[in-house]
């Protein structure tokens, strides 16, 4: 049975007229314990309000679930307690957020924000041991003099070391499940490649999956087990990373992969660039959402919504042509 099984997740936002839109339509994946999904798209795809909508963290009543069901180690998310919720967040359930110098509290010090989440957890531990813990979590995550860094501000320290600091915060608790979104924007390629590699350390050690999102393929490529593309709301094609990046089914992952360049792409020459713009909320085609910018496009794709057709037991893909275009 897989640890979080999201089917069929729908979540509309309420704009400034009143009107409900959908932003993310009837997607759907699993993960499984120890394993890692990338979810990979463009900005403003749909992939951090999946996963708000995972923890119900939702800003409502302006976005609403409204479809689909989230269900974490055989208990559907919608239907728990606010004490239940809770328990789950942060404790089996962590995020590490995309922007640190954001996500920390500027004001505080590094150690009284790590020993609040000890608190609110474990409460029945004593302060010298939550303070032991999270000299434990610092030293874990490669962080020098951790006694020090415990007094230290969050503008006292590197773009890696506050990210550092969040993915301490996340473990903390050692959770089942860790939803990273984005947990390497704004650091340096070294630093992405350390944070990656402490990641996958954890990970192995601690036994948890993992939700990695990003816009970054190549990143994606180095972590992930499965991987899902969106594009405008809607996942596009689901499956092995190894299958989706060795034979991608779907025009837009077609694309996506190669506008990235290669060991034998010839100096100076010009990357293959994605024509046109993502169609705006407020004015989703009634057809496939990719189709203004696909070079296959077909009068089927402009007309009819394409939906995902299964091609093995692991793969699945949202397109009308697929069988026709794949390499």
């Amino acid at each position: 049975m897989s640890l979080l099984s999201v089917d069929q997740l729908s979540v509309s936002i309420r704009g400034d007229d009143g009107v409900q839109r959908e932003l993310v339509s009837a997607i759907s994946f699993a993960i499984a314990t120890g394993q890692t999904m990338g979810l990979v798209g463009e900005s403003g795809c749909g992939k951090s309000l999946t996963a708000m909508a995972i923890l119900d963290l939702l800003p409502k009543p302006q976005a609403q679930r409204s479809g689909g069901k989230v269900v974490f180690n055989g208990s559907d998310i919608a239907q728990l307690s606010p004490k239940a919720l809770r328990a789950i967040r942060g404790h089996k359930i962590a995020v590490i957020f995309q922007d640190p110098m954001s996500a920390l509290n500027p004001v505080q010090q590094i150690g009284k924000q790590i020993l609040e989440v000890l608190k609110l957890h474990f409460p029945q531990r004593t302060i010298a041991a939550q303070r032991a813990r999270a000299l434990e979590l610092l030293t874990e995550v490669g962080i020098p003099a951790p006694t020090e860094r415990l007094n230290a501000y969050p503008h006292q320290l590197s773009g890696g070391m506050r990210q550092r600091v969040m993915i301490a915060m996340a473990l903390a608790c050692e959770p089942e499940l860790l939803i990273a979104d984005e947990p390497t924007t704004a650091l340096d390629v070294t630093i992405q490649a350390q944070i990656v590699r402490l990641l996958k350390k954890l990970q192995a050690k601690n036994g948890m999956a993992m939700l990695f999102i990003t816009h970054d393929l190549a990143l994606v490529s180095q972590v992930s087990d499965h991987i899902a593309v969106m594009y405008a709301g809607k996942i596009v094609e689901y499956g092995p990373a190894k299958h989706v990046f060795s034979q991608p089914r779907h025009p837009y992952t077609q694309s996506l992969l190669a506008a990235l360049p290669g060991a034998d792409h010839p100096p100076k020459s010009p990357l293959l660039s994605l024509e046109g713009q993502v169609p705006s909320i407020e004015n989703m085609p009634t057809g496939c959402r990719f189709a203004n910018r696909c070079r296959f496009a077909e009068d089927i794709c402009r007309n009819t919504a394409p939906i995902s057709e299964t091609e093995d037991e692991q793969r699945t893909v949202a397109c009308h042509l697929w069988r026709s275009i794949t390499p």
